[in-house]
């Protein structure tokens, strides 16, 4: 398996020198942000991310991600131009290293969360949703901002683009997701590129928007619509771990013995009660989910693919970008690497 850290570029306060420093770490997973949704990524800053990890001993071969934008998943009249674009982008990508690249076809908000800096008994902060603090809220009649929602729309925006993805549903979004996939994978494989997909965060409907990529059912659906290698999972265990219908170490285990997971998210989630959520640190008993099996499962069945230590608390007086510190991260990166090795696996160099 094949250590990696996300990193946010240049303006990120976790640098490529922290990152370097954390054992067993090979790979960078970074993007280009100064382009808009649906237009190509210039070559010269996909190589300059290339060369700023190499010189600190890196390889920057995942991207995460290429945004699908809202035209592509709705099948507006500029889908076809913003498809050429990802495909180009792709290409552009593959020509720097680039051996993975995720994406997610989550409607308008890439994820939901009610609070990013909820206090723990123990200092740490985290991002959580409550289900009682989005009780009453309605996005068509309410001002709405919470954490995660793309702060380049209008309320206006917002209300018209959950209005059309309702009039879409979830039949209309499979059919906009088998068009974007019977175009974008073939590219990919010709690239030699993995396609990660996302799942959706949390996995299940919110504000009345269709979100499909849920469970195994409708995993196995979106796998089977390109039956392709390049067609694959970044299986993100928070995200799909926040529900209890989902046994994520069976699904793990199933999809890596598939050869169907690129990439993969890990990081710990508490349950509560009435189905709301906090994340926590990555170890198992801090969360709900066994990351013991979950790293056993990846082990047993071969995964050779890219991992991270996903979103980590805030602790030890950090600041920055909620989710995204260096210090619980780090500290997940070496528990998760622990796993593995008593697993009887191995951290690839």
């Amino acid at each position: 398996m094949k250590s990696s850290f996300r990193w946010y570029g240049a303006g990120d306060p976790v640098t490529l020198e922290n990152i370097r420093q954390i054992p067993g770490m090979r790979s960078i997973v970074s993007a280009v942000y100064d382009v808009p949704p649906g237009e190509a990524w210039p070559e010269e800053s996909i190589e300059a991310i290339a060369k700023a990890c190499a010189a600190h001993g890196l390889v920057f071969d995942v991207v995460e991600s290429i945004p699908v934008t809202e035209e592509i998943k709705l099948g507006r009249p500029e889908r076809d131009r913003h498809i050429a674009n990802y495909c180009e982008s792709i290409r552009r990508c593959a020509k720097y290293g680039v051996k993975c690249v995720t994406y997610n076809f989550m409607p308008v908000f890439d994820w939901t969360r009610t609070q990013l800096d909820r206090l723990a008994p123990d200092g740490s902060t985290s991002l959580v949703m409550y289900w009682e603090q989005l009780k009453g809220l309605d996005p068509l009649t309410d001002d709405i901002h919470l954490p995660g929602w793309d702060a380049s729309y209008t309320q206006d925006e917002v209300r018209e683009l959950i209005r059309a993805y309702g009039e879409l549903g979830e039949e209309g979004l499979w059919k906009n997701i088998e068009y974007f996939l019977k175009k974008v994978i073939p590219v990919a494989e010709a690239c030699g590129v993995t396609m990660a997909l996302h799942p959706d965060d949390p996995p299940y409907p919110i504000f009345g928007l269709p979100r499909v990529v849920t469970c195994e059912a409708n995993l196995d659906r979106y796998l089977a619509i390109v039956d392709s290698p390049a067609n694959s999972l970044c299986l993100c265990t928070g995200s799909l771990g926040c529900s209890t219908k989902n046994d994520i170490p069976a699904m793990v285990r199933k999809y890596s013995a598939k050869k169907r997971i690129g990439f993969m998210h890990l990081r710990n989630v508490k349950i509560l009660e009435d189905g709301s959520f906090e994340e926590s640190g990555h170890w198992s008993p801090a969360g709900s989910l066994d990351m013991n099996a979950i790293v056993k499962a990846l082990v047993e069945t071969g995964f050779e693919g890219w991992f991270r230590p996903d979103h980590g608390r805030m602790i030890w007086g950090e600041t920055g970008k909620p989710g995204y510190g260096l210090y619980d991260r780090a500290l997940g990166s070496a528990y998760l690497s622990g796993l593995i090795e008593a697993n009887g696996g191995r951290v690839e160099r």
